[in-house]
C-alpha cells in the first residue's frame, strides 16, 4: 500500500477555505453593527493585488504584494458584503479607504483570545516579505498559540 494520498475530485481543500473565510465575514459584519467588544482587534493580511482589492496607489506602492492591516482603535465605515469587507483607515495620519474581497485574505488574527485563520495561497513562490502597514495602531507582537488553523491538504498542482 502507497503513502500518498489519492487525488481527489472533490476540492475540499477550496470548500474549507471558503468557510474558513466566512468565518471573518460573520466576525467582520458583527463588528459592523455592534463595534469591537472588550479587547478584541484584528490583524488582517491580504494580497494587494488580488482580483478586487481597491486601496490607494500610495499604498500599493508601499505594499506591491501583500499587507497587514490593524482594526483596533482607528477605523470607520465599516461595511460588510457578501464577498467583501470594505473600511476607513488611516496610514501616517492619511485617511484611506480599503475594498478588501474575502478571497484575499491571507491571514486573520485575533491576539486578545490568541485566534489565528490561516489561508492557503496559491502561487509558485511564497510571499514575498513586507512590512506591516503601520496605521496607527499600537505594534503588538503575534505570539505564536494553540488555536491556530492552518489549511492545506496538500494538493498536488
Amino acid at each position: 500500500m502507497s503513502d500518498d494520498a489519492p487525488d481527489s475530485l472533490i476540492p475540499y481543500d477550496d470548500i474549507v477555505q471558503e468557510a474558513l473565510r466566512a468565518v471573518v465575514g460573520r466576525v467582520l459584519g458583527e463588528v459592523m453593527v455592534s463595534g469591537l467588544p472588550g479587547d478584541h482587534h484584528f490583524y488582517i493580511t491580504f494580497k494587494t493585488r488580488a482580483a478586487g482589492v481597491a486601496i490607494p496607489v500610495h499604498l500599493m506602492e508601499r505594499f506591491p504584494d501583500e499587507m497587514t492591516i490593524v482594526m483596533q482603535h482607528k477605523y470607520w465605515d465599516l461595511k460588510v458584503g457578501e464577498d467583501y469587507f470594505e473600511v476607513g483607515l488611516s496610514f501616517s495620519q492619511v485617511p484611506a479607504h480599503l475594498h478588501i474581497p474575502f478571497s484575499a485574505i491571507t491571514a486573520f488574527v485575533d491576539p486578545a483570545v490568541d485566534f489565528a485563520l490561516q489561508f492557503h495561497v496559491d502561487a509558485e513562490s511564497g510571499p514575498e516579505p513586507h512590512e506591516q502597514a503601520e496605521n496607527d495602531g499600537p505594534t503588538i507582537e503575534q505570539e505564536d498559540g494553540s488555536n491556530v488553523v492552518t489549511v492545506d491538504f496538500g494538493r498536488k498542482k
